[in-house]
């Protein structure tokens, strides 16, 4: 009897031996793992505690190194596209530095490149709501080669934000001739100043005003208000290509250096990249915020009824400025006197009255721009073709470097 309980039992052990096995490796590998993870999170909460520390203590370096001029030559930067260099670094300081040299870069590049001390105003050219226009000069030397350039100074309110935006978008748009190149910049300190191109005649507004009575009596009247017209959409055509909508193009907003064939698109305050946009409808919200309003007297009906701004809305803009110029600088909708009123107005969908004189090409296409709905509305391609047309087929075209001509514009500055 008792072998056989032996025996029950060394079989019963037996039997049970493997189950054992099994469940015991199971809790070992489960030991395992859990291990290694809780060695891998230790790893990276140390890692990340580190990275925090060398943040903390690089942003303790910006504060005590007093602007890192002495660590970092200041860059010009001329082009989007331009490599710059950095000189050689203290060792002790060179891993805080490199970790956060991106964040670091873009604070030196955005360093007050000129103050308002360093400039000599001469000129104001015209005052918006958010900055004032002036002729100026260094105070001592140039501003990359330039002696007397367009200076536009903001206004005591306007967010650093904001004047970044404008910059970006006139960096954007370098290299054409109607559009004025931005040459230097001040976006961290206030006043936030914008260094432009200089234009000899300051904004087409002024001019036509200023030299209306000689224009009236000029026979090539039209053919010089058409070349103007050209080269403003040539400027439009440029921004539409960079997907850049202007949303304040106006008369007073076009600087001329020589008129008719230097005039200059500028006033990119209210300029939006849609590059940068979720949606298109997000870049025309802006007149119902109290403190940044919108031109309301060039803006499209769509605006109004569903708060959307699109390139057809700078069309609809065009066909104001065609307006203006025809009429020497008047006030779209002179009329008017209310905000009310004009919303009202072009909701109903009134124009302006046919201005006096205008060629027929031109009426055209003024009335083309104030189509609706606005996919009926050329495209800027569209109306610089047809502006090609008129001066091809104009029986007073002339050459542009025509003595007569010129001799004729210096008679009209001189007035």
């Amino acid at each position: 009897m008792e072998e056989e309980k032996i025996n029950d039992t060394s079989s019963s052990g037996h039997q049970l031996g493997p189950p054992v096995f099994i469940l015991t490796g199971a809790l070992s590998i489960t030991v395992l793992v859990f291990t290694v993870l809780g060695i891998v999170c230790l790893r990276k909460y140390r890692s990340l505690v580190r990275t925090i520390r060398e943040l903390r203590g690089s942003r303790l370096l910006m504060t005590a190194v007093p602007r890192l001029e002495t660590l970092i030559a200041p860059a010009v930067v001329e082009e989007e596209d331009q490599l710059t260099q950095i000189p050689q670094i203290p060792q002790q300081q060179s891993r805080t530095i490199r970790l956060s040299s991106r964040r670091l870069w873009r604070s030196l590049q955005q360093g007050p490149r000129v103050t308002k001390s360093d400039l000599n105003l001469l000129q104001l050219i015209k005052a918006g709501k958010e900055g004032v226009f002036y002729q100026a000069r260094m105070t001592r030397g140039t501003c990359k080669g330039h002696s007397m350039f367009t200076c536009k100074i903001s206004k005591e309110g306007v967010r650093p934000k904001h004047v970044d935006t404008e910059v970006s978008i006139m960096r954007k748009l370098v290299h054409h001739k109607n559009i004025l190149q931005l040459l230097d910049w001040n976006t961290t300190e206030e006043p936030y100043i914008l260094i432009m191109e200089y234009v000899t005649y300051g904004t087409l507004r002024t001019f036509l005003q200023t030299n209306r009575a000689h224009l009236s009596e000029d026979p090539e009247l039209q053919s010089l208000l058409t070349i103007a017209s050209y080269h403003i959409a040539l400027a439009l055509q440029h921004l539409r290509s960079k997907m850049i909508v202007h949303c304040d193009l106006a008369l007073r907003n076009i600087m001329v250096n020589k008129f008719p064939w230097e005039v200059k698109v500028a006033e990119f305050g209210l300029a939006r990249d849609l590059t940068r946009m979720t949606s298109r409808r997000s870049s025309s919200s802006r007149w119902r915020n109290p403190r940044q309003r919108v031109p309301l007297r060039w803006y499209p009906p769509e605006y109004f009824k569903n708060n959307y701004y699109s390139f057809k809305g700078d069309v609809w803009a065009f066909g104001i400025v065609l307006w203006e110029m025809q009429t020497f600088g008047t006030l779209p909708y002179p009329n008017l006197e209310t905000s009310e009123a004009v919303m009202y107005h072009i909701c109903i969908g009134h124009k302006n009255t046919n201005p006096e004189g205008c060629r027929p090409e031109i009426l055209h296409i003024m009335k083309d721009c104030w189509l609706e709905p606005y996919t009926l509305r050329p495209s800027f391609t569209d109306i610089v073709r047809m502006l090609e047309n008129i001066m091809e087929s104009d029986a007073d075209y002339v050459d542009v470097e025509s003595p007569l001509l010129l001799k004729e514009e210096a008679e009209y500055h001189e007035a």
